[in-house]
């Protein structure tokens, strides 16, 4: 249980710290999908910064583990608005599925935090 704490901890927090960023710093590739998806411009601003924070979150819960646990909580319930935001302007089933795939990962991490 412990390997996959570290290996999923280590693959998402940095994920989402860079996903988070790119939105937060409003580099122009996210600013794009930003107005695909109808997401007004300060919003999706605070989601770059939860969606950062919950990647720091990540990583710092493998020296505190209930900080792991409230950071994915957190991203669990960002991966379900941007699957509802996809889903919402009919999206690919392949960009969908990239965030369902995301969405599943980080619940398997809180799942094995919480069997730990």
């Amino acid at each position: 249980m412990l390997t996959a704490t570290i290996v999923l901890s280590l693959l998402l927090g940095p994920l989402f710290i860079v996903t988070g960023g790119l939105k937060a710093l409003s580099v122009p590739r996210s600013l794009a999908i930003r107005d695909h998806l109808g997401v007004r411009p300060q919003l999706w601003r605070v989601v770059g910064v939860c969606e950062a924070a919950g990647g720091v979150g990540l990583l710092a819960g493998l020296a505190i583990p209930m900080l792991g646990v409230a950071a994915s909580i957190g991203l669990i319930v960002l991966m379900i608005g941007a699957i509802v935001s996809r889903v919402r302007v009919a999206d690919p089933v392949t960009m969908i599925s990239v965030d369902v795939l995301v969405l599943v990962l980080v619940v398997a991490l809180v799942t094995v935090r919480a069997l730990a």
